[in-house]
């Protein structure tokens, strides 16, 4: 069963991320692509903006394609955990812990599970398992 409920956390947080990084890089599911995240990640200090929403876009769809997949999961953990701990300390983290008021609760709680698959491993149900 833990590799069932490894499986599911996987695949949930993984394709998330990648939809995030499609946001950000291609305009998809309601983003605002290179140029519009660029945009806002120079309006907060993060410059160059596009550079960085390209480093932030390829991190969330590459971290999580290979994190719903489990293959490579210490590394895809440690790309989704960077990323977090990016939007805490430059986005949500002067907003105190909740999400209610933008802060950054939901971030630690992804931040907790990417580094907790990480240290774990993707489980039986991973491409790690079958090729390692």
């Amino acid at each position: 069963m833990i590799g069932i409920g490894l499986l599911v956390i996987r695949i949930v947080i993984g394709l998330s991320f990648v939809g995030h990084g499609a946001q950000k890089l291609f305009g998809w599911f309601g983003g605002h692509g290179l140029k519009g995240t660029g945009g806002w990640f120079d309006s907060i200090g993060m410059k160059p903006g596009i550079t960085m929403a390209l480093f932030a876009g390829l991190s969330e769809l590459i971290g999580g394609a290979l994190f719903a997949l489990g293959l490579l999961t210490p590394f895809a953990g440690i790309l989704i955990a960077l990323t977090m701990l990016v939007a805490i300390f430059k986005v949500h983290g002067a907003n105190g812990y909740w999400a209610t008021q933008n802060g950054y609760e939901y971030n630690l709680a992804i931040l907790a599970v990417a580094i907790g698959v990480a240290l774990t491993g993707g489980g039986p149900y991973s491409l790690d398992s079958f090729l390692f």
